[in-house]
């Protein structure tokens, strides 16, 4: 049964203030057990604690992330120097999937430089592959983007063929796709769902002052992108029933829900009402385990 729960790296801040088990009480407090760990430092000390969150809260880890390389001098993990230490933390986790969050902005230069990223990342599906952990690429909009004529994610999808996926629908439409007939287009190589919703966010009576008063610059950087927001489940323009029924038609293992800002409100009311919408539409179930 697939399982729905939420991105860790809206409790980054959180957590890097109390800690990954105070955190991880708050989420099971707040009707959630399942949980896919994005921008939280892998240290000894927190991957420890996620065990801990495993066998104490019933913690479900569907996923843990990794980057293909990271600029020298940089602390961070990566695919390229780290390899063996992200299957020990899958390993150590629970998890039999890796998901990589991003291309680099140097794989964005040229043509050339996406084929070199698309190979780089079929060679990393297929080791980690040989150690029984799948690797999935989560969509932006920029992979809708099309260079000579192809658009990025169908040719990241050819020719990186041991690639599993992703698909963000809050990134989906934002690229001017469906988000529901995407996934169906997905269908056998997606394990993973971001359920994030998105919002046409009204012009603020502040915003609409600056406009009358002839500060064009403001109304421009609303009308070409704040206007669109991220939201809770439900409070957007996506219809989730026909997403999520396809999302698990197509074999993703599981749904996530993120939201990455949230314009003022706690995290954990969004994530409150945003699995509340869940419930009314009834994946209860799904939600629960």
């Amino acid at each position: 049964m697939a399982r729905i729960g939420i991105q860790l790296m809206m409790l980054k801040e959180h957590i890097a203030r109390e800690g990954v088990l105070a955190v991880l009480r708050r989420v099971v407090d707040t009707g959630f057990t399942v949980i896919e760990i994005s921008q939280i430092p892998m240290t000894e000390e927190n991957v420890a604690d996620f065990e801990t969150a495993r066998a104490e809260l019933g913690i479900e880890v569907a996923a843990i992330s990794a980057k293909t390389s990271v600029p020298a001098g940089s602390e961070e993990y990566s695919l390229e120097s780290d390899l063996e230490l992200h299957v020990e933390h899958a390993r150590r986790l629970g998890t039999s999937m890796i998901r990589i969050g991003m291309m680099p902005q140097a794989a964005m230069t040229s043509p050339e430089a996406f084929g070199s990223f698309c190979h780089e990342v079929e060679q990393y599906a297929l080791l980690l592959d040989e150690a029984g952990i799948s690797l999935s690429y989560h969509n932006h909009h920029i992979e809708f983007a099309r260079a000579n004529g192809t658009m990025l994610l169908d040719r990241l999808r050819r020719e990186a063929p041991h690639l599993r996926f992703e698909i963000d629908c809050h990134w989906v439409q934002r690229g001017g796709r469906d988000p529901e007939r995407t996934l169906a287009d997905f269908a056998g190589v997606l394990d993973l769902v971001h359920l994030k919703d998105f919002r046409i966010a009204l012009p603020s009576a502040e915003l609409l002052m600056q406009r009358a008063a002839g500060d064009i610059d403001a109304w421009a950087a609303y009308w070409q992108g704040g206007i669109h927001e991220f939201a809770e489940v439900g409070a957007g323009t996506i219809d989730w029933v026909p997403v999520i029924d396809q999302s698990i038609k197509s074999g993703a293992r599981y749904l996530l829900i993120e939201q990455d800002r949230t314009y003022g409100r706690d995290i954990f009311d969004c994530l409150a009402d945003s699995r509340s919408h869940l419930v009314s539409l009834g994946y209860q179930d799904l939600i629960q385990g």
